[in-house]
């Protein structure tokens, strides 16, 4: 994967290496999901990526193939707890375990916040938030069984912000975070480390609408020191960190990857 700077290297201390581990990214067919589930393989993991479209599942299991890494075209909807288990049951009969889950499911709408509906309130939070929980209950399980594990959910900047028009998408974010320390503190004496990365702003599918050309996109723009958007493939270096042993005294911790912007008052 390419940057500005370059071909991102992963190379590196031993602890870095992800070989002989299997990583399930969920929401791993898209945007940052995929992305992270590219890295892993790159680092050295096989890697589960899965979503509700199968077309799409079956090209990122073909990418991570291409990258001489086992991978498994398995869809799955992180709002239907027997479709995780489907998908737990599989990659275990494939893999045997699974080392690292990311939990990177997530939608967003705009919506003023006195118009939100009870129905796209719930949707959303079924998808960020309980969704995080059925797939971390589900994976957790056996990951406590055999005393290891590494679960990375994907928080947000807004999980500790006011963003303007998308209460549920920060609420349900929010939640990610107290969730992941939750977790983090039940599941730390058996081995199983559960972090969190929370992105700046990073254009993807779900967000274009809101950023390109418009005063909030702008805004963003104003608030992030570094004066642009991240890149995707700029969140590689924090998810293979929180999944290796590197990090193995790391728990409850939210890894923020967004060019300054919360550590911003006047830029100018």
């Amino acid at each position: 994967m390419e940057s500005s700077a370059g071909p991102l290297r992963l190379m590196g201390h031993p602890s870095l290496d992800l070989a002989s581990k299997t990583a399930v990214v969920i929401g791993g067919t898209s945007g940052i999901g995929l992305t992270l589930a590219i890295g892993l393989a790159e680092a050295g993991a096989d890697v589960v990526a899965t979503g509700r479209r199968l077309e799409l599942v079956r090209a990122a299991a073909d990418r991570i193939r291409a990258l001489g890494r086992r991978s498994l075209a398995k869809e799955c909807n992180v709002g239907d707890r027997s479709s995780l288990e489907a998908l737990h049951a599989e990659v275990c009969a494939e893999f045997d375990r699974v080392d690292i889950l990311i939990n990177s499911a997530g939608i967003t709408r705009r919506t003023p916040t006195i118009d939100v509906s009870e129905a796209e309130w719930n949707e959303i939070f079924n998808t960020n938030l309980t969704g995080t929980l059925r797939a971390s209950q589900i994976f957790g399980r056996k990951m406590l069984e055999r005393n290891y594990g590494r679960i990375i959910n994907i928080a947000s900047v807004a999980s500790g912000r006011g963003f303007f028009e998308v209460a549920a998408y920060a609420a349900s974010k929010a939640g990610v975070v107290s969730l992941t320390k939750t977790l983090a503190i039940e599941w730390a004496r058996q081995g199983v480390c559960v972090n969190a990365i929370a992105p700046g702003v990073f254009r993807t599918d779900i967000n274009k609408a809101l950023l390109d050309g418009t005063p909030r996109g702008q805004e963003f723009l104003v608030r992030t020191p570094m004066r642009r958007f991240g890149e995707l493939q700029e969140l590689i270096g924090a998810a293979v960190f929180l999944a290796s042993d590197s990090a193995r005294f790391v728990t409850g911790h939210v890894l923020t990857v967004d060019g300054g912007l919360l550590a911003s008052g006047v830029n100018q």
